[in-house]
């Protein structure tokens, strides 16, 4: 996917090729402080979103980002994409704010969890498919 705010564009082009060999080109585009957040982790600081990247690679067979639509509205982006790892596919949700200079302030990741991941798995699945059920209106 193309993008004409030139920050979003090269920052598409790097999650959707991303690579353990490309994880420093990806956050050199981070400010220093910058600010991540998802399901699973919380850090701050470019060394720390690279580990999680980096943690990635090594947990997970074959991940690969295809991003689906890009929002930009003034220093904010909003980015959906689909995460893809093995036959696993998790549609998720990506909020960056950018700093004057246009790097990524602070960037937030939003994806159920429960959904997309805990109910693929063969007995915590169940359990949260039947407490699905149980908790949904009629």
């Amino acid at each position: 996917m193309t993008h004409p705010d030139s920050r979003v564009a090269v920052l598409i082009g790097l999650y959707e090729t991303l690579q353990p060999a490309n994880l420093d080109e990806l956050a050199a585009r981070y400010a220093r402080g910058c600010r991540f957040k998802d399901p699973f982790n919380e850090v701050q600081g470019r060394a720390a979103l690279r580990r999680v990247f980096q943690h990635m690679f090594e947990t997970v067979k074959s991940p690969r980002f295809v991003v689906r639509d890009a929002f930009v509205e003034g220093d904010q982006c909003f980015l959906s994409w689909d995460f893809h790892a093995g036959d696993l596919v998790i549609r998720g949700a990506s909020h960056l704010r950018f700093d004057a200079a246009g790097l990524v302030a602070e960037h937030r990741d939003y994806w159920d969890a429960a959904e997309e991941l805990y109910e693929k798995l063969p007995v915590l699945g169940a359990l949260m498919r039947l407490l699905k059920r149980r908790l949904r209106a009629t």
